[in-house]
């Protein structure tokens, strides 16, 4: 079975447009575990945005061991403010898994991979220094990435297919060339020796034609959708709670 791993920076996205405690990622990351999810993912920025230093540490120290912790971000990004730099996080905290990603300061999300011609040299040591630290190492690639056997190369364990063309194809109705450009980096990966994960704009819609054509994917990662899908599925039932609990006051203030 594909593992999933719940992304819980939008929980932290909320929480911060308000300046305050709530909600509270880790919150978030122990009901998706009692939910059953199989690991928790966080995406740490420089600029703090969302996922801060301090949530990587609550969240790594209060996940069970059965719960792989995978903590996403550029090795190349510089330390500054709170925000320590990859590797010292990951020395800190211990997570499972990293997944190298190529993100700018500017980008608003992650938007494409590594290129392997151009930065595996750069790559391979940071690779080491992760791996030294007993942590499993993913790097984020484009379906159409160069050479992936590169990335085998260097010493990471794993890849994870960027699958927004994917997504964005799916939902237009033809998906037949985005996800054959999945499976060709799959299973070229595979025959690398590498293991594949894939994550972005993945959702219950476009996640059973993936797995169906990729079934040896170990892992996905989702934050976005799943935690907008959960807004709906659970607003009718607190909002009915709210009404209980009204309802209950009402009835407490009469006596």
């Amino acid at each position: 079975m594909t593992a999933l791993s719940v992304n819980v920076n939008k929980i932290a996205v909320l929480r911060n447009s308000r300046g305050h405690f709530l909600p509270d990622p880790l919150t978030a990351a122990q009901v998706a575990i009692a939910a059953g999810c199989h690991g928790i993912t966080v995406h740490p920025r420089p600029d703090e945005r969302h996922i801060r230093a301090d949530d990587v540490m609550r969240i790594a120290a209060a996940l069970p061991d059965t719960i792989e912790f995978n903590i996403e971000g550029n090795p190349f990004a510089h330390a500054r403010g709170g925000y320590p730099g990859l590797l010292e996080l990951v020395r800190a905290s211990r997570p499972a898994q990293v997944t190298l990603v190529p993100d700018g300061d500017g980008q608003l999300t992650s938007d494409h991979g590594f290129d392997l011609v151009r930065d595996a040299e750069r790559l391979a040591p940071l690779v080491r220094e992760f791996k030294a630290l007993g942590s499993r190492v993913s790097l984020f690639v484009d379906p159409d990435v160069r050479d992936i056997g590169r990335a085998a190369d260097i010493g990471a364990d794993r890849i994870e297919i960027y699958t927004e063309a994917f997504a964005r194809a799916f939902a237009a109705g033809d998906s037949r060339k985005a996800l054959a450009d999945c499976v060709r980096t799959a299973e070229q990966a595979l025959a690398a020796g590498l293991g594949v994960n894939a994550g972005h704009d993945l959702d219950q819609r476009n996640l059973v034609a993936l797995i169906a054509a990729i079934p040896f994917l170990a892992e996905v990662s989702i934050g976005h959708a799943l935690i907008s899908e959960a807004l709906y599925a659970g607003l009718a039932s607190t909002v009915a709670a709210y009404l209980a609990a009204l309802a209950q006051a009402g009835r407490t203030a009469k006596r």
